[in-house]
């Protein structure tokens, strides 16, 4: 939704490929996409994975650029107000985010002058009505409820081949036919039921919780064969979701639910988006071809003893099944 909404805004997106093991802008990539028009550079920590900012900090710094960090898949509790680098550090909290609210998002902005103008804008739109709230609330109550084992099952196969899509889609904050109808439901001011929802969750953050995930990542990361999970050499890892790279994602997939395990290719709605007009070193190869492959495995700590070795070993036996010799 990011470069739907720049482009909104009269902004033009322009991709920034990325490095495969750590998910960070390359370099080389990053230095020629900023150019004297440049306003804004947007880096999203992806997966749970922390990137580090130092490079686009000393870039944007230079050129007078804004540096925000999109810290939506990598919130790490109350105290994580993002990188002082920074120059806003964005947080949102949908029905899959860590400290879920259903929706509703934070920002630490460290520009006293764009702060004010942030609140001013909002203060001009309208107060998000309770309804939405309570639709939202309906929603995820009848989505948790057809994730139980029986009832996800027959969803999965009457759905077939577009589960996946039609999974991720259901689960946005901000599911929307149009760029239109998204600005629309994006620019309301929270309603009190939202904030309420959001405060009690950042007060009873379940700090336990988010390192056994973080452990259990580590864990299933270093079962795997070499090479394989996505973003694997992040400054730090949360593993809010744990991406690997397969030569045949629908196999490896088919493995994984052989083992008796859920395996996905779109947990995620991250995607590579096109250079612009004229810009053919522009395009992020690497990132395509990264996303392309992608299948999200589970590592979530709540899995019963034993669970991570089976889902490696089901990895393993795929990938070395059909390894070129």
């Amino acid at each position: 939704d990011m470069p739907r909404l720049a482009m909104h805004h009269g902004l033009e997106p322009v991709p920034v490929d990325l490095d495969r093991g750590t998910l960070a802008p390359r370099p080389d990539a990053l230095t020629r996409a900023l150019t004297p028009r440049t306003r804004i550079l947007v880096v999203a920590h992806l997966f749970g994975g922390l990137v580090d900012l130092d490079l686009a900090w000393e870039m944007c710094e230079s050129r007078g650029v804004l540096l925000v960090e999109d810290c939506a898949q990598a919130f790490r509790g109350p105290l994580d107000t993002g990188n002082p680098l920074a120059d806003v550090s964005m947080f949102s909290f949908g029905m899959l985010k860590t400290a879920t609210a259903l929706g509703g998002a934070l920002f630490t902005v460290r520009n006293a002058s764009l702060l004010q103008r942030m609140r001013d804008v909002q203060a001009a739109w309208p107060l998000q009505r309770r309804s939405s709230h309570l639709k939202r609330l309906a929603q995820t109550s009848a989505f948790i409820a057809l994730t139980r084992p029986a009832p996800y099952a027959l969803l999965a196969r009457a759905a077939g081949d577009d589960f996946d899509r039609k999974i991720n889609s259901a689960v946005r904050a901000f599911p929307a036919a149009g760029t239109d109808q998204l600005v629309g439901r994006l620019e309301q001011r929270p309603g009190a039921p939202l904030l309420r929802l959001l405060e009690h969750r950042l007060k009873n953050f379940d700090y336990a919780r988010l390192d056994a995930r973080a452990l259990s990542g580590e864990r299933l990361a270093a079962m795997l064969p070499p090479g394989m999970h996505i973003g694997g050499r992040a400054l730090d890892h949360t593993h809010w979701l744990f991406p690997v790279s397969a030569p045949d994602p629908a196999r490896l997939i088919d493995a994984v639910r052989a083992a008796g395990f859920d395996a996905a290719r779109k947990a995620s709605s991250v995607s590579a988006i096109a250079a612009p007009a004229g810009r053919p070193d522009l395009e992020p190869l690497l990132a395509r071809e990264a996303m392309s492959r992608l299948v999200f495995l589970p590592a979530y700590p709540e899995l019963p003893s034993g669970s991570l070795e089976r889902i490696a070993n089901a990895v393993a036996s795929e990938v070395y099944a059909n390894a070129a010799p």
